[in-house]
Formats: C-alpha cells, structure tokens, sequence
C-alpha cells in the first residue's frame, strides 16, 4: 500500500460551463489544505448537472443524476463517498461507495456522473496520491484565468457577476424574474445563473 494509496479529500474549486466553448468543459478538484489541483475535462450535460446544482437551481425536470439520487432514497441506500481510483491514458476511474446501513457496495461510473451525484448526495470527493502527484497541477496563489470560480470569496463572486450579467441592468426586477423562470423552463441554467446574480445584485445594492 504504503503512502501512495493515502485517501486525499479534494473539493471542486471551479467549473467552466459556458456554452460559447466547444464541448470541453473543465472540472478542477482541489487538495483540501493543499495546493494541488486536479482538472478534469467533462461533457456539457455533466458540467451543467455539476453547475445546477451547486447553484442550488431547481431544473423543471429531474435530470438523470436527480433521478439516480431519488432511486437511492426511495430504497433508503445512501452515496457515502465517491473516489477517483484510477487514471489511465488520461481517463479518470472512479466508483460510488453505497450503503443501504447494513452493506457497503461499490460501484464504477465515469468521473463527471460520479461527482454530479457526489453534490447531490452531499457526500466527500476522494482520489489517491498517486493520482494526484501525476496529474495534480500545483498552484501559486489563486489565479483561475479560465474559469468561473465557485469559491465564496466576494472578489472572485463580483468579477465574475458583473462581467457575467452584462446586458440584464436595462431590465426592471420583475422583468428580471420573469426572464428567469423562462430560462429556467428552456434549461438555459448557464443564463438563470446571470438573472439571478443580477437578482442578487440589485438586492444588495
């Protein structure tokens, strides 16, 4: 085993989900109390399952992570954690660890699923060191130029809201709502996400 196989707790530090990129989304796990980061390129539909539901939004239907974490409730079998096992020829590996409270199953899923249930489930995120030390990229401070920081330090939040929400200050509030149920219903989330930090922005002011 030894120090290789250390379990290391990662938090998801940033996601791209902008839909002007072509198809490749980047996920970026990060060492909890570390300087390691992990970026993971996604789908689309994962980055916006991801995204949905860090932002707390509710989708008009369930998507299929909703549906998979409705199936285990309804049986009372909980995601306890999720761990990136394995990396080979640049695919992460990874499976759910299940319970129903009497046994304990794993299962495989592709990385982007297994962390969209892992938000969910609100259930910790784990890779190896080995892992990490081939794939990890080591920062220095925090400067994330390409992606949307979801960390919850108020300078990140207004560079990203006031660039984000360009083109919604002619808009009165109810107007504003009105523009964010819509997008809700046509499940443009990257869109409600812009109203509401709008919302949220007129708010404060």
């Amino acid at each position: 085993m030894g120090n290789n196989m250390k379990k290391i707790k990662l938090d998801i530090v940033g996601l791209s989900y902008s839909q002007t990129q072509s198809g490749a989304y980047a996920l970026v796990l990060g060492e909890v109390g570390g300087r390691r980061r992990l970026p993971i390129i996604i789908g689309s539909f994962e980055a916006q399952a991801i995204a949905i539901e860090i932002e707390k939004m509710t989708p008009s239907r369930p998507l299929t992570h909703d549906l998979f974490k409705s199936f285990g409730e309804a049986y009372a079998i909980t995601v306890q954690e999720v761990i990136i096992y394995n990396l080979v020829d640049g695919i992460f590996y990874s499976k759910l660890i299940c319970s129903d409270g009497k046994k304990v199953m794993e299962i495989d899923a592709r990385t982007s699923d297994a962390i969209a249930i892992a938000v969910r489930f609100e259930c910790p995120i784990y890779t190896y060191e080995f892992i990490l030390s081939s794939a990890g990229i080591v920062i220095e401070g925090n400067d994330f130029v390409y992606l949307e920081n979801i960390s919850e330090t108020p300078e990140d939040i207004s560079t990203v809201s006031s660039t984000a929400s360009a083109g919604f200050g002619a808009l009165g509030i109810e107007e504003l709502k009105a523009k964010l149920q819509e997008a809700l219903a046509e499940e443009s989330y990257e869109k409600a996400a812009k109203i509401r930090d709008e919302l949220n922005r007129r708010k404060a002011s």
